[in-house]
């Protein structure tokens, strides 16, 4: 299987002052990838003694120095992958973006399409993400710290959940402070003693919030996040749009170090009472070094239970894995 480390990409670098392409390439790993200029409007010109267009109408004072910057990497150019793509490049986050894909073809049509849509926005780079048992698998096979191996986990879930609570009470969901935790699915856990607005738990309204007993049926709402995503993939064959921007969000908190906290895929062990090794998402602070910090939630004894059976459910499936 030699042919498994052949990497195609594309990339861009955008300046200050000039902007360059890098197209597609292709080499074995580990050797350096080799570089081949797109022939696009905004390639360079190799320098001769000839005279130039360019050398006509630009005339240089001083050579340019190498700004550090930001780059991030998109694995996989599907529908998730270039809305990852498209939502990085909207907020404007990083000055490199690089495609990845075994696709030759559907590779470089979707690099040669931003590049020709380049004049109507700023142009950074691009990013990927993953749930929770590959989260454990990228880990595991990368040999890097955990805190710098990052699931997508709940971040989306939660937002859901909050749009949800948010459409429910007519408030923007902004407002309205929740989260859902464990695994990234099915089994994830609503942490209803956590709701609240304006610091007002919505449990001290109604002790039965979340429940069976509810009669305003507000477990509903979990079940709408579960539902959501099967939803939107019945009506229109994939989920795309909302994963590429909840990608974005958790982007700009690692680019900008802004250690917002995100409930995020990461190992837990040894957390409530878990004792395999696996991702679940848990509120992390997340900034320039990854995630740097966990926050210890408190959560009822049912909460927990939930989260050690999410953790169950994933480890029924991840404990055969081999490496």
């Amino acid at each position: 299987m030699a042919v498994s480390w052949d990497r195609l990409w594309a990339s861009w670098r955008v300046g200050a002052a000039r902007a360059s392409f890098l197209s597609l390439g292709m080499a074995p790993r580990p050797r350096p990838l080799a570089r081949t200029p797109l022939q696009c409007p905004w390639s360079v010109t190799p320098v001769s003694s000839m005279a130039t267009v360019k050398g006509e109408l630009i005339k240089n004072l001083t050579s340019e120095v190498a700004v550090p910057h930001n780059k991030v990497s998109i694995i996989g150019t599907g529908s998730v992958g270039m809305a990852c793509a498209i939502s990085i490049l909207l907020k404007g986050l990083s000055d490199e973006l690089a495609l990845v894909d075994a696709a030759e073809d559907k590779l470089k049509g979707e690099t040669m399409d931003l590049q020709q849509g380049s004049q109507f926005m700023k142009m950074p780079n691009v990013v990927s993400s993953k749930v929770d048992i590959l989260t454990y698998v990228a880990w595991k096979l990368s040999e890097m710290p955990q805190n710098r191996v990052i699931g997508s986990g709940c971040n989306l879930d939660t937002a859901r959940f909050r749009f949800l609570i948010g459409q429910k009470l007519g408030i923007h969901p902004e407002s309205c402070h929740g989260w859902v935790l464990g695994e990234h699915g099915d089994s994830s856990v609503p942490v209803w003693s956590g709701v609240n607005v304006a610091g007002v738990p919505l449990k001290h309204l109604n002790s039965d919030i979340g429940t069976d007993k509810d009669p305003e049926q507000w477990r509903d709402v979990h079940k709408d996040v579960i539902a959501s995503a099967y939803e939107i993939i019945k009506r229109k064959g994939y989920t795309s749009w909302a994963i590429g921007l909840s990608v974005a969000d958790l982007t700009e908190s690692i680019l900008k170090n802004l250690r917002r906290v995100h409930p995020v895929s990461t190992m837990i062990k040894g957390l409530y009472g878990i004792n395999e090794d696996v991702s679940l998402s848990v509120p992390c602070i997340l900034g320039e070094n990854g995630i740097t910090d966990l926050i210890k939630v408190s959560l009822t004894p049912e909460e927990e239970a939930r989260l050690k059976k999410s953790a169950e459910t994933l480890w029924g499936i991840q404990k055969d894995l081999k490496f």
